[in-house]
């Protein structure tokens, strides 16, 4: 989405958007390792859930995908072939993983939901209303990765 939304050079709009994934990886990575901790202070057991499993996955993805981005198209760069033939790789796998972390995203939600029985309260709606939010919020940023910059 930088290079859709961010004017400019095209070489600081991919250093926005390293720099953008780079803090939204440290992010996850940080939450994944507050996750741990918080376990560990309740004594509870770790990588029980399908949220555990998923988020996982997904923050190792991302690292590999920010790594692999990296390395292919800004530090020594490939050779302009080859990132030619591999961007659309890149595009697809960059959506996919965000699919996964919005997905995992609702499996917490959903997971939350149960743990504290919410059922029709006020907080059951909220939970259910940010949901659909998220959603929402998914389905919009891959519409904008996937149209032309035009739109």
């Amino acid at each position: 989405m930088a290079y859709k939304s961010i004017p400019g050079r095209k070489y600081w709009r991919k250093v926005v958007h390293l720099v953008l994934h780079l803090m939204a990886l440290a992010s996850g990575i940080f939450g994944v390792c507050m996750a741990f901790k918080f376990h560990h202070e309740i004594k509870l057991s770790d990588l029980l859930s399908l949220h555990s499993w998923i988020g996982l996955i997904a923050i190792s993805l991302y690292a590999f995908q920010w790594i692999f981005g990296f390395f292919v198209y800004f530090f020594p760069g490939a050779e302009s072939r080859r990132r030619g033939n591999m961007l659309p790789w890149h595009v697809y796998f960059g959506i996919f993983i965000f699919l996964i972390a919005t997905c995992n995203a609702e499996l917490g939600l959903l997971q939350r939901f149960n743990t504290l029985v919410l059922g029709h309260s006020q907080q059951g709606l909220i939970v259910n209303f940010t949901g659909l939010l998220l959603l929402l919020y998914a389905a919009t940023v891959v519409l904008t990765v996937i149209l032309p910059p035009l739109y």
